[in-house]
Formats: C-alpha cells, structure tokens, sequence
C-alpha cells in the first residue's frame, strides 16, 4: 500500500493463478450433476474471488480441520456419497472421514496417506478423469460378473450331464476345462479394454 500525506496513492496485491484446467474441471463435474462444495482456511473474501472465478456458488471460508470433518459427517447422515480434495495437514481429518479422499500429490505425505486416492499432478482436471475412468471400470466389473456367470450357468449343468438323458451328450472334461479358460480369457480380453479408454475432457465454449 502507497500513502502520501493520509491519501492512499494505490495498493498491490498478490495472489496464486488459479489453472485453467480448474475451472475446466469444475464445469465438468457439474455437468455429471456432482455438486461441488468449497471449504477453506482463507480469509472471506479470498475464498469468494476463487469460487466466484470457478462458477462455485456454495463455500465455506476460515475453516478449521473439525469445521471441514463436522460438515463431511452432516452430508453423509443425510445420505449423501462425498469425495473429499485435498493437499494439507489441515484436510487429512476430512480425508479420512470421507467416503473418497484424494489427495494431491503435490500436497503433504499427512494428506496422501489419509487419502484413498492420489493425483499425482495438482490439477483438478484428474478428479474429473477420475470420475469417467471409475464409472467405466464399474461397468466392465458388471460386464466380467455377466460373463463369468453365462458360463459357469451354461457350463456347469452340461457338465454334470443334463443333457445326456435328453441327448445322449456327455460334456468331456477337457472340453470343460478349455471353456473355463475361455471364460477367464473374455474377462481378462474385456479389462484390457480399460487402457484404451479416452479421458480427454473437451472444452466447451
């Protein structure tokens, strides 16, 4: 701050660039209907720039550790499923409590062990990415039940001779042993397919 005689001349303020890929991330999230709440240990007006600046209409300024960990434990007895960013000492409590805590890999080992997951660039972007690749790998789990299960409900009762009263077809064992490589070969074929998946996130403009 610059005063001559009483009369304020001008002022300089510092703060950290907020990333591009931040405000990109926000708009993502919210586009899959995820609600993002904002809780920090700044001051009121700092955290009002920043969440004005990433469209976040709900936050929480000068937090504590407790405030952070009470208000985690309020959302999840009203039902709510709660991921939880953080990279500090004083967000290793709500990490913990909450039902997915991400850590940032740039933030402290206190933050990183509390979490269940770790991004290791500090870019919000990753919880966005995070969000497309688990929503792919829940439905290749349910497509591996699907097809373990085909098999073991056809396999199984052909194998123990169901048909052979009927047809007269026993199932030879060895037959029986090649189907259930094929089955664990389809399972295995069908999670490969994880490594192609694109987690590019476009822009709109």
């Amino acid at each position: 701050m610059f005063a001559k005689k009483g009369r304020l001349l001008g002022f300089i303020s510092f703060s950290d660039k907020i990333k591009d890929t931040s405000k990109r991330a926000m708009e993502e999230l919210r586009r899959h209907h995820v609600e993002v709440v904002m809780m920090t240990g700044d001051h009121e007006n700092t955290a009002k720039a920043v969440a004005h600046h990433l469209g976040i209409s709900k936050y929480f300024a000068a937090q504590l550790p407790q405030d952070k960990l009470k208000y985690i434990k309020e959302l999840q007895q009203n039902g709510n499923t709660v991921a939880m960013t953080g990279d500090g000492i004083n967000d290793a409590p709500a990490l913990a409590q909450a039902n997915v805590g991400i850590a940032m890999g740039t933030g402290t080992d206190v933050a990183i062990q509390s979490a269940d997951l770790t991004l290791l660039k500090g870019d919000l972007m990753g919880i966005a990415k995070a969000r497309i690749l688990s929503e792919k790998l829940l439905k290749n789990i349910r497509q591996n039940l699907f097809f373990a299960f085909i098999y073991n409900i056809l396999g199984i009762p052909i194998a123990a001779g169901l048909l052979y009263p009927f047809f007269g077809i026993l199932l030879s064992p060895m037959i029986a042993a090649a189907a259930m490589s094929v089955s664990s070969l389809s399972v295995i074929l069908n999670s490969l397919r994880l490594n192609g998946i694109d987690l590019t996130i476009h822009h709109n403009r």
